[in-house]
């Protein structure tokens, strides 16, 4: 055999060769425990073993070649269509119908003629007289080359009525595809087996050229299995999980390509998140570099961006080996409304409801801080006591909503006065008070109050003529006492002798 003779050998028969252990290989590794994997991948190295076979006797004497036919080709062709009959029950549950006293002993009832084949040498089932024709070594189309060529083309008619079976029992418009596929191509093959098996083409093409109609029917077969698997999980059950989980889901390789996200993702991340370069980027740093290191995610808290809106989520993420590569499951879970309630908690905590301004507890805890600061530094402090004078007026006249809104906008004026570096609070009711740090003036603490008694006459105008208006007393420190309570009292004396004077309530008495 010369070089030529050589390359045409190894296009013709190495390369399907190698398909087809790849193909053995693949369909393997994605489920190594499921029987339609196990009976698929057989199905793709008997093909193998067939053109191994023809690469072997192709490149031996033919003399030898009836023997390779009959014990090798032949026998291997025999036991494909049982493979295949078993492999289609399975795939189609039609197997549960079967009777458990013969399945799936009857699909493998042909390896009694392959044992007999070998032993006796008969020639029913495979061509025995052989000729060389330039370089190839063909068979005599003989009474058991058509036999066996027509009982391969009657086993695909059979499986053909099998799938239209199946087709008929199918419930989902998706089962039915998937029959169809595997239908076309049986027929394809059949196609082939007919313009390749019956007609004798000479030296033009190789020994047997029916035979890469298995190409085209173990493509379709993979092709048929992959569609109907899963992310290389047992039962198309987990596929509805996948989609009917409301938490976000995304399958990614480890490039950051994402391979499938389930309408939850969609919903929250958007198409272009999902179809971004690198999804990980989207996820932060610290996920991103435990992802590359493969590490195991559980519970690890993030915030994402999208479409301008500050996310707060949840990850867990597990690596999958999905068409022999490796890739991570992430789950998502957006905890971002949650993280608020309990920000809203903690804030009620320390706050009043209605002017969003610390309460009492806070208040105090504060003031304490700010005294001991101005013991530290010499400085003074101001103590501010507010009470809005003649609410009830406006509750009774124009009802509960004004009133409400004139709190909020006191509590308003109150903590702009106060900044910064003071604090704001609501006492309770219609009282409020703030402190006011770094030694301010007298000077200072009468335009904080003439600037807060403007603001509330300004915000009052729109009620025309009323009686509202602010009481304030104020205290320091030192002069007035050294720790909160006692400032608190001198001020509180000062606002309600300033409230029982005959001035108007938006007169202000100092201490």
């Amino acid at each position: 055999m010369n070089v030529k003779d050589a390359l045409i050998l190894l296009l013709t028969h190495g390369l399907p060769i190698l398909f087809f252990t790849y193909m053995a290989t693949d369909v393997l590794l994605r489920n190594k425990r499921k029987p339609e994997h196990i009976l698929l991948s057989l199905i793709c190295l008997c093909y193998l073993l067939l053109f191994a076979e023809e690469y072997v006797r192709n490149q031996v004497s033919v003399e030898y070649s009836p023997e390779l036919s009959s014990g090798w080709l032949s026998s291997v062709g025999i036991v494909i269509p049982g493979l295949c009959f078993h492999f289609l029950l399975k795939f189609t549950r039609l197997d549960a119908k079967m009777p458990r006293l013969i399945y799936p002993y009857v699909f493998y009832l042909p390896l009694v003629f392959v044992i007999i084949n070998l032993a006796t040498g008969a020639d029913m089932i495979s061509a025995q007289q052989f000729v060389q024709l330039g370089m190839w070594k063909m068979p005599v189309y003989n009474a058991g080359y058509y036999i066996a060529m027509t009982a391969s083309v009657a086993t695909d008619l059979l499986i053909i009525l099998l799938l239209r079976f199946a087709k008929a029992k199918a419930d989902t418009a998706e089962q039915k595809s998937i029959y169809n596929l595997l239908m076309i191509g049986i027929v394809a093959a059949v196609l082939w087996h007919a313009a390749f098996g019956y007609i004798d083409y000479g030296n033009k093409l190789p020994p047997y050229p029916y035979l890469y109609s298995g190409i085209i029917w173990c493509y379709f077969l993979r092709h048929t299995m992959r569609k109907h698997d899963f992310l290389n999980l047992y039962d198309k059950r987990y596929e509805k999980l996948f989609h009917m989980n409301p938490d976000p889901i995304v399958l990614a390789g480890l490039n950051g390509t994402v391979k499938e996200a389930n309408p939850g993702a969609t919903d929250l991340l958007g198409p272009g998140s999902i179809r971004s370069a690198s999804f990980f980027d989207l996820l932060g740093s610290r996920i991103h570099a435990d992802i590359q290191a493969k590490q195991v995610i559980r519970q690890e808290e993030t915030e994402i961006l999208i479409e301008g809106q500050r996310h707060t989520l949840l990850v867990d993420a597990d690596y999958v080996w999905v068409d022999n590569e490796q890739h991570v499951l992430l789950i998502l879970r957006d905890i971002t409304m949650q993280k608020q309630y309990q920000e809203e908690i903690r804030f009620l905590a320390f706050h009043d409801p209605l002017t969003r301004l610390p309460n009492r507890r806070y208040f105090h805890e504060k003031l304490d801080k700010a005294l001991r600061e101005a013991q530290r530094s010499g400085e003074t402090l101001a103590l501010f006591l507010i009470d809005l004078d003649k609410i009830k007026w406006l509750n009774d006249t124009l009802g509960h909503l004004a009133g409400d809104e004139l709190l909020q906008e006191a509590a308003r004026i109150i903590q702009i006065a106060a900044s910064p570096g003071g604090m704001a609070a609501r006492m309770g009711g219609d009282e409020f008070i703030m402190f006011v740090p770094h030694s301010p003036s007298e000077k200072e603490v009468q335009r904080i109050l003439n600037q807060m008694r403007l603001s509330l006459l300004q915000f009052l105008s729109k009620y025309g003529d009323n009686p509202v208006g602010m009481s304030i007393g104020v205290s320091y420190y030192p002069a007035d006492g050294r720790d909160g309570q006692a400032l608190i009292n001198i001020a509180d004396h000062a606002m309600y002798e300033m409230k029982r004077s005959r001035k108007p309530s938006p007169d202000i008495v100092l201490s």
